[in-house]
């Protein structure tokens, strides 16, 4: 299924029943008086958040959603049936904002969490509630209100606790299938990846966590180069970021230190706050060196024109080696309180 994290919708809400205007007639009863009962309330459009859905692409056929009209009040002081409300079903990690002035009006992240996006209107008055002393018939009654109406955009941020990023060709999909049950498609050309992928890393019991690989970035994506940086919004709400980099690329057209720093310009372009998250360099492809022992040299030379002293990962995704300290520390990292990470 194609992955759509954008949408547009329409909802509206049911309109309120209108009152009714009624006078009791009844055999031996001449002084009766008003009996009308009141209307409905219109049903409202909530949105509920669905673990079992990854996607908005359902939005793409249907964009219109119409809860149901309260019922006009009746004789005999019976009031009109409420309208069912509607319940809309999105992923969950679902920003919702008005689309017509950008406010944000609710974040789904949990399943099963609720939002109200369009309230019912109310049901009308009967006249038997404008009877009085000087109006003992008032042939009065009210309509009902009607439902609010909104034109919502949709945003779907996966929910994951690690983010892979870096350039295309990195290896990022092969990794990921390498430390999950995840199968993005792998090939040996640039942006085989379209759409984010999420893979669960189990440890042991009750040890996992979700990582999120995105398609590849490139110098100038933040001006629409490439895929743009149309997914990096899927990096947001991720503790932790791995930066995948190509050690030994093949044409040897953009060095390691040059596709670090590269990514980092989109990075601080697109939100300097992914910039402040935890990252880590993981040098990937090692096993295109003659031994570990030149792998971790070159990795080294890269940290040292980088002028960094930070900790690296030295990796072959292909062979599924070193992955156990990167997968371990990581771990370590998550579990930490976010005031110690």
């Amino acid at each position: 299924m194609k992955f759509v994290d954008e949408a547009r919708i329409q909802v509206h809400a049911g309109n309120g029943g209108n009152g009714m205007v009624s006078f009791r007639r009844e055999k031996f009863i001449p002084l009766g008086g008003p009996d009308g009962g009141d209307g409905g309330a219109g049903g409202s459009v909530w949105l509920s958040a669905d673990e079992g859905l990854n996607t908005l692409v359902d939005f793409r056929h249907q964009r219109r959603f119409r809860a149901e009209r309260g019922e006009n009040g009746m004789s005999r002081q019976c009031y009109g049936k409420g309208g069912a409300d509607l319940l809309v079903r999105v992923p969950v990690g679902t920003m919702v904002m008005d689309a017509n002035t950008g406010e944000l009006i609710g974040d789904l992240t949990r399943h099963g969490e609720k939002l109200l996006v369009a309230q019912g209107g109310e049901g009308g008055k009967g006249n038997v509630h404008f009877k009085s002393s000087v109006n003992r018939a008032p042939r009065r009654a009210t309509s009902g209100t009607p439902g609010e109406e909104r034109e919502l955009h949709l945003e779907l941020k996966v929910l994951a606790d690690v983010g892979l990023l870096g350039f295309p060709n990195a290896g990022k999909s092969t990794l990921i299938r390498a430390i999950s049950a995840a199968t993005p498609k792998v090939a040996d050309y640039p942006f085989t990846t379209l759409h984010p992928n999420l893979g669960v890393v189990r440890l042991g019991v009750d040890q996992s966590f979700v990582v999120a690989d995105i398609p590849g970035l490139i110098e100038g994506a933040a001006d629409g180069a490439g895929l743009g940086t149309h997914f990096l919004k899927h990096l947001q709400r991720t503790r932790l970021l791995w930066h995948i980099v190509d050690l030994a690329p093949f044409d040897g057209s953009e060095s390691p230190e040059k596709q670090i720093r590269a990514i980092e310009r989109e990075l601080k372009r697109f939100d300097a706050a992914l910039m402040d998250k935890p990252r880590w360099i993981v040098f990937n492809k090692s096993d295109l060196f003659e031994s570990h022992e030149h792998a971790m040299a070159a990795a080294k030379a890269v940290m040292r024109k980088l002028r960094r002293k930070a900790q690296f990962y030295l990796v072959s995704a292909a062979q599924r080696d070193g992955l156990a300290p990167l997968l371990s520390a990581s771990m370590q990292q998550l579990t930490r309180p976010p005031s110690e990470g």
